[in-house]
């Protein structure tokens, strides 16, 4: 056999199984599957800018050409882009394509922005689909784009729930 740098696994495990079954006389050894593990760190690792999660904080609607727009439900936010559902029952985007949005600040006013799909996955347990999107630079309102994440990033900080605390009125 010729000299290399590659490890047979195969003929290295058949030699040592018969020292190792002579060693360990009724005993197991445990494999370890590391699969998991690596997936979690893989995941880890694409987390690598600052998300903040949104969760019906603020109108937000995707633009489908000759159709008009649908509601998305924004789940997170980062400098980069954002994600964001749709329920499965509308379909979804496609990898790649770019996608026109809108925040909504009130009923009538919004700011524009433009969206590329990076990552797309169903949320069956929740009935829809997550679609992962970077922010498309040196479109209309990039900067206003960029106040918002910092405004939303910062406002996410101090957020309280009302847990229906008591008004007064005054007569």
């Amino acid at each position: 056999m010729a000299n290399t740098n590659i490890i047979e696994f195969k003929a290295r495990n058949s030699k040592n199984k018969s020292k190792d079954s002579k060693k360990a006389k009724g005993q197991s050894a445990e494999v370890v599957d590391i699969v998991g593990r690596r997936e979690e760190m893989i995941q880890n690792e694409r987390r690598i800018t600052k998300r903040t999660i949104l969760s019906e904080f603020i109108g937000a609607y995707a633009v489908i050409p000759g159709k008009g727009l649908i509601k998305v439900s924004m789940y997170d936010i980062s400098d980069d882009g954002l994600s964001f559902d749709t329920e499965s029952s509308q379909g979804h985007f496609h990898l790649g394509e770019e996608i026109a949005m809108r925040v909504y600040l009130n009923q009538k006013s919004y700011f524009p922005f433009v969206v590329r799909l990076q990552n797309l996955r169903e949320v069956s347990e929740d009935g829809v689909y997550r679609h992962g999107v970077n922010f498309v630079k040196e479109t209309v309102n990039e900067e206003a784009l960029h106040h918002f994440v910092k405004f939303i990033e910062s406002v996410s900080t101090s957020l309280e729930s009302d847990e229906g605390d008591l008004k007064a009125s005054i007569s």
